[in-house]
């Protein structure tokens, strides 16, 4: 693979992409990037008057267009009414849907619901958004699922019989790669299920690398400590590639040609840290069809969304 960047992207007019947690950092990235390749871009954001100002600042810099979704991923009910906002928009037709929108590190808080905060915000709101996109994502040929992961997945394991860390102890990064991982096994599970179906889609994942984004800043001040997220906020802009970098990986998952059903893209440089698009590898369990079917019927029976394809 070449150093591939944003110039790279093929033109994009006539296609519609959906991108969660589009009002800043990566999501905001890859909406520039797609809005200026002709693109009509859905951001889908949980804060109306920031992801409203990010939809008119995208839309004046690009030949496409960008309008706003209001999308709160750990509200099952906001949810569903992205999702069908979306489809009425679009006329049930969706090219791309980069599931993007994510927390980390978080200190224990739980959904209305009793979900753990970032299973809840990181992967079962993107499950249950996607499952009710897919009779869009089905009108359109060669449709492609994006779903964002980490390196971070490495670090700890997936324990399906404690998601919700309410017999285990709480540690926020277990929480966090526990999240990351479980966006691959959707991801490689989703195109197992496409292909057994005979769907023409393609669902890949993606990670960026170390890039500067609110995620770390956010972080730290969710424990209180302003002083402290401005100071990791001045590390990030030192020892981090910038967002834009960082966006790559996804935007080539969503547009390159080529791209092939399971596979999952990362920075080509030092443990994945920075760099262009590359194929890189998950972990052993992320890869695992017997893990991620047991995921696929739990977070269908958590969300009480009927999974699609079936």
């Amino acid at each position: 693979m070449t150093k591939w960047s944003a110039g790279d992207i093929p033109d994009q007019s006539e296609r519609t992409f959906l991108i969660t947690g589009a009002n800043s950092g990566l999501g905001l990235h890859c909406a520039q990037s797609l809005v200026a390749r002709g693109a009509r871009v859905l951001m889908a954001c949980r804060s109306p008057e920031r992801g409203e100002a990010a939809a008119a600042e995208v839309t004046e810099t690009g030949d496409g267009k960008a309008e706003l979704i209001v999308l709160d991923l750990t509200d099952p009910t906001s949810v569903r009414q992205a999702a069908q906002q979306a489809r009425e928009r679009t006329g049930d037709r969706l090219d791309v849907l980069i599931n993007n929108a994510g927390v980390m590190a978080t200190p224990l808080r739980r959904t209305a619901d009793g979900f753990e905060w970032q299973l809840a915000a990181n992967h079962l709101g993107h499950a249950a958004l996607t499952w009710l996109l897919m009779p869009a994502l089905r009108s359109s040929p060669g449709a492609r699922v994006v779903s964002v992961s980490s390196f971070m997945h490495k670090r700890r394991g997936l324990d399906l019989a404690d998601l919700n860390f309410e017999r285990r102890g709480y540690k926020p990064w277990a929480a966090y790669s526990q999240s990351k991982i479980a966006n691959l096994l959707f991801a490689f599970e989703l195109d197992r299920r496409a292909r057994a179906a005979g769907l023409d889609l393609v669902s890949v994942a993606a990670h960026p690398g170390y890039s500067n984004t609110q995620l770390t800043t956010n972080m730290v001040r969710a424990r209180g400590s302003e002083r402290i997220a401005e100071i990791i906020g001045l590390l990030g802009g030192l020892f981090a590639q910038p967002a834009q970098a960082g966006a790559l990986p996804l935007l080539y998952a969503a547009t390159a040609p080529g791209v092939t059903g399971g596979e999952f893209y990362g920075p080509d440089g030092f443990r994945e840290i920075r760099g262009h698009p590359k194929l890189v590898q998950a972990s052993k369990q992320a890869n695992d069809p017997e893990t991620a079917a047991r995921l696929w019927q739990l977070t269908a029976d958590l969300t009480k969304v009927k999974p699609d394809p079936a």
